[in-house]
This record gives C-alpha cells, structure tokens and sequence, in this order.
C-alpha cells in the first residue's frame, strides 16, 4: 500500500475513533450528575419524551447544556488550530488575539451600566466586544512596515490584552454587584446555559467554521513561510484576515456561551495535529470532535466530584489541560 494511501486510511481510522469518543462523552453528559441515569432512560426521554424525573432531566437540563458543550468545545478547539496556524506560534490560544478578554470587558460593562443580568443578555455584549477587539488588534498590528506578521499581532495581542484586563479590573473594583456576577461567568462554565443559548450562537459558529475551513490549504501554506506561501500563490493577507476573523466569530461565539473556558483552544490543536498531522484540513475537523470530548468530559467530572455542588468545566479544563501540556512539552522535549 503506498505510502500516501496508508496515511489517509490511518487518518480516518483515528477520526472514527475521535467520532466514538464523542458519542461517549455526550452519552456521559446526558446520564451521569448529581442523579445518575441509565443510557436506556436517557435514549427514552429523547425519543419518546416522557413526564417522569428522567426525561425532565434529560430533556430540559442536560441536553441544552450538553448542546453549549459541543458548540463550545468544537468553536474554542477550531479557533485555536487556527490563531496557532495563523501566528506560527505553537502556544497561541484563542486569546492571543484579546478576543477573550474583549469579550469579558463587554460583559463586564453589561452587568456594571446597561443593567444586564442574564446569559442571554451577556452572549451579544460578549461577542460584540470580542469581535471590536480582536478588529482593533489587527488595526494596530497592520499600522508600520511588514504589515501584520506574526510577531506584531502577539504584541499588539498582548498590549490590548493588558489594556482590557486593568479596564475591567477598574470597573470590577468600583463596582461589587458587578464582581459578584461577573465572577461566575468568568470562570467558565456550561451551568444554567439553556436551549436559548444554544440558539443565539449556533449561527456564528456555523459562519466561524466555513471561514477558517476555507482557508485550511492557505494555513499549510502559511506554516512553510510567507514567501513560500507567496510562491505557491498565496494571498497572505487574505488568509490571516479570513482565518482570523473566522477564529474570531468562532472565539466570541464560544466564549459569549460559557465564558473563557481555559485551555482548550490552546491543548486541543496539539492533540489534533500529533493524531492527524499538520495539514489543516485533516487538524481542523479532529480539533472540532476533540474539543467537545475535552468540554464534556470536563463538565461531567466536575458534576460528580463534590455533589451537590458542581465544579465548574473552566476549571476542569485547566486541571486536566496543565498535566497534558507539560507532558507534550517533555515529549517534544526529548524528541528535538
């Protein structure tokens, strides 16, 4: 068997694997919390509906929330491969932009002057500031000689960042109605996310995932050089423009869910590439199975650890996420 065709056939095989994993994982979500379901009960109040506990459950509680999970999941995992692949930088996440902090400095400003209290109410501020800082980032990244490479969109990433954080921090410390609020959305959690939810973001990480899949091939382009890429006729600046306004409505959507899960979009795109390679078209869609499965499993833990009480899924992510990282970070250690 060639070599070409062994690869794809292995390729597929580990997507079929990543597909099962989220099966599980959203099987997991849906029967295991506070009160344990079987699978059966689980598959009879989604098909057949039902009055009792378990389809209320099921049906009212778990699925929208499993849902936010999935949307979630696949938007933060995606917008990291490609900020990641956009930046060329191996620790990208999808704040490298300010997306996330734009987003939390929106929802900040909501809850301390518009008098806004709900989920529903923080998913559009939150995706309105993450989408004007990630535009006012690239702004400044464009201005002077070069245009925006990879180093001035960090740097400007990081300035803006910075900026956003003492913004916040200035309104949270005059405002304590606003810190006990906001602190429970800045965790990151899928806790109280409802069907509306789900249905406010679901466009726009439909929208965000055709963008960054378009410019997949532009990706592997990019990750050999710019002029290379140029030479394998290329249009540089669209692709960072397209992808990162891509990774941006996929950032603001995930983000304006279930506020700035860690983690994810920073683990999730390493996991994809040392399963299927580097090529994008392949790392984007595993990075989209993977992401959920790491969100779910998350969650789920966080549910049965101390109950009643639940720990929230941000902070899961980064419990799990710390130990894989640095286990990555050894192994590629060793392998240079």
């Amino acid at each position: 068997m060639p070599v070409t065709q062994r690869k794809r056939s292995r390729r597929l095989g580990l997507t079929a694997v990543a597909v099962l994993a989220l099966l599980l994982a959203v099987v997991l979500s849906l029967a295991v919390g506070s009160r344990a379901f079987a699978p059966s009960a689980v598959l009879d109040a989604l098909v057949h509906g039902g009055t009792d506990d378990a389809a209320q459950v099921v049906r009212y509680l778990r699925l929208p929330r499993t849902l936010i999970g999935l949307m979630v999941g696949a938007a933060l995992a995606m917008a990291g491969t490609v900020m990641q692949g956009i930046t060329r930088n191996p620790i990208a996440d999808p704040g490298i932009l300010g997306i996330s902090q734009g987003a939390a400095a929106a929802v900040v400003a909501a809850i301390a002057f518009a008098g806004v209290h709900t989920l529903t109410g923080y998913v559009w501020f939150a995706f309105a500031g993450a989408g004007i800082a990630a535009v006012f980032v690239y702004g400044v990244a464009t201005r002077g000689r070069g245009g925006a490479t990879p180093v001035k969109l960090a740097l400007s990433g990081a300035a803006i960042n910075a900026l956003l954080v003492s913004v916040s921090m200035a309104i949270l410390t005059t405002k304590a109605a606003a810190l006990d609020e906001f602190r429970f959305w800045q965790v990151g959690s899928l806790t109280g996310r409802d069907a509306a939810v789900a249905a406010q973001i679901w466009p726009f990480l439909l929208v965000g995932a055709v963008l960054v899949l378009s410019v997949a091939r532009g990706l592997d382009a990019l990750a050999l050089g710019e002029d290379v890429a140029r030479g394998l006729g290329q249009n540089v600046a669209a692709v960072r423009i397209v992808g990162g306004l891509g990774a941006t409505v996929l950032t603001g959507a995930g983000v304006a869910a279930a506020g700035p899960i860690a983690f994810v979009g920073l683990a999730v795109p390493h996991l994809a590439r040392a399963l299927v390679g580097g090529d994008h078209r392949w790392a984007l869609p595993m990075a989209a199975l993977l992401g959920p499965v790491v969100v779910l499993v998350s969650d789920t833990v966080g549910r049965v650890l101390f109950p009643p009480s639940e720990v929230p899924a941000g902070v899961m992510t980064a419990l799990i996420g710390v130990p894989f990282l640095v286990t990555l970070v050894r192994r590629r250690a060793v392998a240079a």
